[in-house]
């Protein structure tokens, strides 16, 4: 019985988040009601305040379950990555930036970012933060497993090397959700052309340059 109330609370919080991320992106964050939101997961205002005390809380949340379908996917990649440097981190980095805007618009985006710089010790910004220092342990990983492969030099910091391509990419990303007109393609194109010179400087065995 315990097993059941639990999914059915799983579902009724999925459902309030989906609700939650899908008015966020109609009306804007600020232009979202509560009561909208329940509407649409069909709850009770009360229930919500039961899981969030208000939506900064709601889009921290969004947040995480964005961050967590990534990380899960991106077990597979740690786990075995093509055996080559540069692919393996496009590949990671790919399921990272493919997925940025499934739940979460850019607008929500720029909301949490500020959120989470503004307020850097509330709840909301210690979450950020945790969740971005998870993405960096994955990719710490994957240089680590690409070291056990021996395709990354053994005298490599590999942590350095995974905070390095984080921060990157963590920069890129906030000037891609700066501007609108900005594309997931372009970002990707960007992240090939910046990785490459880390690549060449920490791979053991250099790629051969196609004629």
């Amino acid at each position: 019985m315990s097993g059941l109330r639990a999914k059915h609370k799983a579902d009724r919080d999925r459902r309030i988040l989906e609700a939650a991320a899908e008015l966020f992106r109609e009306a804007g964050y600020e232009g979202a009601k509560i009561e909208a939101i329940a509407a649409e997961a069909e709850v009770s205002v009360g229930t919500i305040y039961n899981y969030y005390q208000n939506k900064g809380d709601l889009l921290v949340a969004i947040v995480s379950m964005e961050v967590n379908e990534v990380l899960n996917a991106g077990l597979g990649v740690v786990a075995e990555p093509p055996r080559n440097v540069g692919d393996a981190l496009d590949t990671l980095i790919g399921i990272y930036i493919e997925h940025s805007l499934n739940y979460l618009s850019k607008e929500m985006w720029r909301q949490a970012m500020a959120i989470s710089t503004q307020q850097p010790e509330s709840p909301f910004g210690r979450t950020y933060t945790a969740l971005d220092r998870t993405l960096t342990d994955q990719i710490c990983a994957l240089i680590a497993r690409l070291q056990e492969f021996g395709l990354v030099r053994p005298d490599v910091d590999g942590r350095a090397v995974g905070e390095l391509v984080f921060n990157n990419m963590n920069m890129m990303f906030i000037e891609f959700v700066k501007r609108d007109a900005s594309t997931i393609v372009e970002l990707r194109g960007a992240l090939r052309r910046q990785n490459r010179v880390l690549v060449e400087a920490v791979s053991k065995e250099k790629r051969v340059a196609e004629p």
